[in-house]
Formats: C-alpha cells, structure tokens, sequence
C-alpha cells in the first residue's frame, strides 16, 4: 500500500542502519547482555565506521563492567561478572577480526 511518502521524504534518507536495534549503542547493549551472540556472519553488513562505532560502543560497556563495586563474598555476583565480561571480551574478539579481514578484503 503506498501511502505517499517515501524514506527521503520523511527525512530518513540513508540514515537508518543496518544495526541490529537501530544504534549502535542499543546493538552494544544487546551482545553485552546476552541476547545477540557476536559472530562473523553478523558483521558482515557493517562497514569499517559501523563496526569502529559498535567496537567504541562495546569497548565502553566493557568498561562499565568493570568499573561497578563488587562484594567480593558474594560468589554468584561475581560469576555472572565475569561470565559478563568474557562474553563482551569474546565479541570485542570477532569484532576486531572482522575489521581486520575487512580491511585486507576478505570479508
């Protein structure tokens, strides 16, 4: 059905990405908690700025993580911390692999 606008018309444009979520903070947010696994045939669609721009994204959740007070006696907070962290870890990995093999063209 058209309606009579169209992407440019309604001042999209270009602009909308190919995150998933829409941004490349909401796409961060996703991997870092678990709901989106970061791999090789997801970044694809990205290009070199998206992919600086999720890896700047992901980088500072990281940092985040890190940064927040623990109890130390409190063993399960401190599992699911570091399971948190290895799985950001893990997709700053892929992430920085595939910008690698973009950048020599092979991906």
């Amino acid at each position: 059905m058209d309606y009579g606008f169209d992407r440019e018309s309604v001042g999209l444009g270009d602009a909308m990405g190919t995150y998933l979520g829409g941004s490349a903070p909401a796409m961060a947010k996703q991997i870092c908690d678990g709901f989106t696994l970061m791999s090789p045939n997801l970044v694809k669609r990205l290009d070199i700025g998206q992919m600086q721009q999720l890896e700047f994204e992901i980088e500072k959740r990281l940092r985040e993580t890190r940064g927040e007070p623990m109890d130390l006696s409190d063993q399960d907070a401190v599992t699911k911390r570091n399971r948190r962290i290895s799985r950001v870890e893990g997709a700053l990995r892929v992430l920085r692999q595939a910008v690698q093999q973009r950048r020599v063209g092979r991906l």
